[in-house]
């Protein structure tokens, strides 16, 4: 029996503990590669925890400008903040935001310091960026004591509903409204395009695509917004963004700083789907869930993707494989278990026979594998046709999956989803049937007990070995799973190691290469 009482299916635990052991082996190359490298965001992620703010007249961030200085003058190999914290030493400017409005005109020039200089300065920097940390840390304890004073939702699956019109004003009363109907996670989905920008926009925003823009000062609206609901009905409603993209450090920081709840942040989606560098993912993904860590932040990965470009019965071992590496990269980088929200989707085509019992197998095994992580269960939208009798009908045996299999994160389908942009009574109709199923059929699943030797149990078995097998494919390749994405294993996309957007912006790191706030979260 299982934690909460339901019977598990019977896997082979020896392979389910060389699962683990392959995809730790997979991974230890990759986080080698991360610790061996910086990124422009990475480095501009520091500087905001050290305080910088702002941005000019034509919006660029003032970190942005910065930053292209400091590079300019010394390179991004030794980091910058020995640079930096050596120029105000040296008085060029009374704080980080005044210094960059100097370098941006010209007027600075930077350089590494060595000796009795470098030295002051490594003390310097460890003391401003040490100080954003513990601004991160004090958002945490304030989240626990809201949680502790507002409450929790009484019962699992979360209901996370996805809030975004492009213009944060227009979001918050939506968001309020959703979290009066049920909702126990707000989403508000980023603008269109916000992942390839290599700048974190500044200030509210009206003029989103598809999306509202991720900027610091939509986090703090929409927070206080949701804290002013969760109040009201006597819950703490979850706050989610997305820390992904070019700018994943940096947004993963402000989120930390603004004590956003949720954050959607997976290893490879942005190489596989926006066809960011491997590299520059792989680095910048490091230090954003170390961020995390610190912020109490719950990641949601994005394995649900793959099953939207390839199809969800030959590519299942490929979802599994996916959540393994989440789960190696994301504890490598300090999350504990109730922090992993890894993702997997109700995404068979329902013309395969079985495919109920199939969506129960898949969802079974990510159960069993990840049994204290909160699993986010995603809808179907490959299927969904604009039938919208059949799609609601889809998404109540989505939702009848999640209690039967007890998911933690259950994202609402919508019946319109994937044909056009829901209307607010989809929304409600969405979750009604939500509410139905939880209220039948929530506690389902301890009751549910598969046979040993039946249908479900064969089916995750056979993915399990299929996961092995692809596994071992990986460590195969010269380069492992480089190699393998480059190869279009996952999600059918193939992304070279040197190519992708944002290469440009990784430096290998210098014998002299120095990040207080690398330091300090590394730090146990």
């Amino acid at each position: 029996m299982s934690k909460t009482g339901h019977m598990k299916l019977m896997l082979d635990q020896a392979a389910v503990r060389r699962a683990r052991a392959l995809s730790a082996r997979v991974g230890e190359p990759i986080v080698r590669l991360a610790q061996e490298h910086t990124t422009v965001s990475v480095e501009r992620a520091t500087l905001r925890l050290g305080g910088i703010t702002g941005a000019d007249p034509e919006g660029t961030p003032w970190v942005n400008r910065l930053l292209d200085v400091v590079r300019a003058d010394v390179g991004l190999e030794h980091g910058v903040s020995l640079p930096v914290w050596h120029a105000l030493l040296r008085g060029e400017a009374e704080d980080l935001t005044t210094l960059a409005q100097k370098a941006a005109a010209g007027s600075v020039r930077f350089q590494v310091p060595e000796g009795r200089e470098a030295t002051r300065a490594r003390t310097a920097a460890r003391k401003q960026v040490g100080a954003g940390l513990r601004r991160i840390a004090a958002r945490r304890r304030e989240r626990e004591r809201l949680v502790k004073r507002w409450g929790d939702p009484e019962q699992k699956p979360w209901i996370y509903l996805i809030v975004a019109t492009g213009d944060i004003y227009e979001d918050m009363p939506q968001a309020q409204a959703a979290a009066r109907e049920g909702a126990d996670i707000i989403a508000v989905i980023r603008s269109t395009g916000q992942s390839l920008l290599d700048y974190v926009p500044e200030g509210p925003t009206r003029e989103g695509f598809a999306g509202t823009y991720a900027t610091q000062e939509n986090f703090r609206l929409m927070r206080a917004a949701l804290d002013e609901t969760s109040r009201e009905v006597g819950r703490y409603i979850r706050l989610t963004n997305y820390a992904s993209g070019l700018c994943m450090p940096e947004i993963a920081t402000l989120a930390g700083l603004e004590r956003l709840d949720m954050m959607l942040n997976d290893s490879m989606y942005g190489i596989l789907f926006r066809d960011i560098n491997p590299v520059r993912t792989f680095v910048d993904q490091r230090f954003s869930r170390q961020v995390h860590a610190r912020a109490g932040i719950v990641i949601n990965t994005g394995e649900d993707n793959y099953l939207t470009t390839a199809d969800a019965m030959d590519a299942a071992h490929t979802v599994t494989v996916s959540q393994l590496l989440n789960e190696h990269f994301a504890k490598e980088a300090g999350l504990a278990d109730w922090q992993l929200g890894l993702g997997h989707a109700f995404e068979i085509d329902p013309d395969v026979p079985d495919s109920f019992r199939l969506e129960l197998a898949h969802a079974m095994l990510a159960r069993q594998l990840f049994p204290d992580a909160p699993l986010k269960w995603m809808p179907p939208t490959r299927h969904m046709t604009g039938d919208v009798f059949r799609g609601y009908l889809l998404n109540a045996f989505f939702n009848l999956a999640g209690a039967m299999t007890d998911q933690g994160i259950l994202l609402v389908g919508m019946m319109t989803e994937a044909v056009v942009t829901p209307w607010l009574s989809d929304r409600d109709l969405a979750l009604q049937n939500v509410r139905y199923v939880l209220n039948a059929a929530g506690g389902l699943h301890e009751d549910f007990r598969p046979p040993p030797d039946g249908f479900i149990a064969q089916r995750a078995n056979q993915v399990l070995s299929e996961s092995l097998e692809l596994l071992e494919q990986i460590l195969d390749h010269e380069r492992g799973l480089l190699d393998a994405i480059a190869d279009g294993t996952f999600g059918l996309m193939r992304r070279p190691a040197d190519g992708g957007r944002g290469l440009e912006g990784v430096a290998e790191r210098s014998p002299t290469y120095f990040n207080p706030a690398s330091e300090l979260l590394e730090a146990p």
